[in-house]
């Protein structure tokens, strides 16, 4: 035991010797999460508010007037324009200077005073999804209220009392991110991402440079096992994903004020586990990878794609298609990403995290075991 320490400790001395050599190259991997973090969370946001509204009255009567105000003093929406034909509808959809339509027949008032169901054209413009959709529902939110409004009038105006009628009134609340902050729920998963970019990327190329220098061979008949050759090239690169880690925490918690209130401890060693799963995902990649290039492209696709698509960052799992689900337990950033909104958010710790936590041990656990037994194949080719 002592011996495989020994040897260990001496592959460890070994990189971390390689990396004084090329400073460049730890400033990188240091500093690049820390830039990446800050254009992610600046850049990716599902806050939607303030959307650009054109509006068109064909009655211009007090009551068009009336219903209008309820889209000029929403904080949702921001009425940039005021048309007078259905071609400025075109014209502010092409040239994006709204998203919103607002439109009402000539007529509005008559119909309201009628008694009858007004109509209003409200127009989307759906070439984003996610504005569209939410547009749509504070929209059909502002009608009803103005509807609830109107019919509040009417009532005091035949001389009705409606507190004695019983009303519905739901009280929404949101669990764990009352405002909604977009910032609270990216950074918890951008921390996840953007590790596990770093650390696959950085050992997918660790064991193909050994046999572009030449040094494979003298590593193959030294007495060392191929597994401590795998748990020392993970080690150095470990340490220096923690640093990653804890440099986006802070970052998290002092720029952007997202919440710890969780078990710090269970991040950490979730965060640990997480870090040597997807280590031991790259030095799989480096144990097949023919060249430097393959290498690096390979660890793109499978670190970065998964690790957004796959992990629950970006989308709900369960919204997904089933056999994508199934893939998604292939990588280790679908655990990782449940343990940091966990604990971060939901104020989770060991006890309701420790099935994702026993899932990245395995999967650390195999990859190592079956990258020291591909890298032992094609060493004896």
């Amino acid at each position: 035991m002592r011996q495989a320490l020994i040897r260990i400790g001496a592959i460890v001395r070994k990189e971390f010797r390689h990396l004084g050599r090329d400073p460049r190259m730890l400033l990188a991997v240091v500093i690049t999460p820390v830039i990446q973090l800050l254009l992610f969370a600046y850049a990716i946001s599902f806050d939607v508010d303030h959307v650009a509204t054109i509006v068109i009255d064909f009655d211009k009567t007090p009551a068009s007037q009336r219903y209008l105000q309820q889209y000029e003093g929403s904080p949702f929406f921001q009425v940039v324009a005021h048309g007078t034909s259905l071609a400025a509808v075109d014209d502010a959809f092409d040239h994006n200077t709204a998203r919103v339509a607002i439109v009402i027949p000539s007529g509005f008032s008559r119909t309201l005073a009628s008694d009858a169901a007004a109509q209003v054209s409200v127009l989307i413009d759906g070439s984003e999804p996610n504005a569209a959709k939410i547009s749509q529902a504070y929209s059909v939110a502002l009608n009803q209220l103005y509807g609830q409004q109107l019919t509040r009038d009417w009532a005091d105006a035949q001389g009705l009392d409606l507190s004695s009628f019983g009303l519905l009134q739901p009280q929404i609340r949101t669990w764990y991110n009352p405002e909604r902050r977009s910032s609270d729920f990216l950074i918890p998963g951008l921390m996840v991402v953007i590790i596990a970019i770093v650390t696959v990327q950085q050992t997918a190329v660790t064991l193909v440079r050994e046999r572009d220098l030449g040094t494979q061979e003298q590593l193959e008949v030294s007495p060392m096992r191929r597994i401590e050759l795998m748990v020392g090239k993970l080690l150095p690169w470990t340490l220096i994903a923690f640093l990653d880690v804890a440099l986006i925490t802070g970052l998290g918690r002092t720029l952007f004020d997202v919440p710890l209130r969780g078990d710090f401890w269970a991040l950490a060693v979730g965060a640990a586990l997480f870090v040597f799963a997807s280590l031991g995902m790259g030095l799989l990649i480096s144990a097949i990878a023919p060249t430097l290039d393959t290498a690096n492209i390979l660890a793109m696709l499978i670190a970065f794609l998964p690790s957004f698509l796959l992990s629950g960052f970006a989308f709900a799992l369960d919204q997904i298609p089933v056999f994508l689900q199934w893939i998604s337990y292939a990588f280790p950033a679908r655990y990782m990403v449940t343990i940091s909104r966990g604990v971060f958010l939901k104020g989770a710790g060991f006890a309701e995290l420790w099935p994702e936590m026993a899932s990245l041990v395995v999967y650390a656990l195999v990859m190592l075991v079956i990258s020291s037994v591909l890298y032992g194949r094609r060493s004896r080719r």
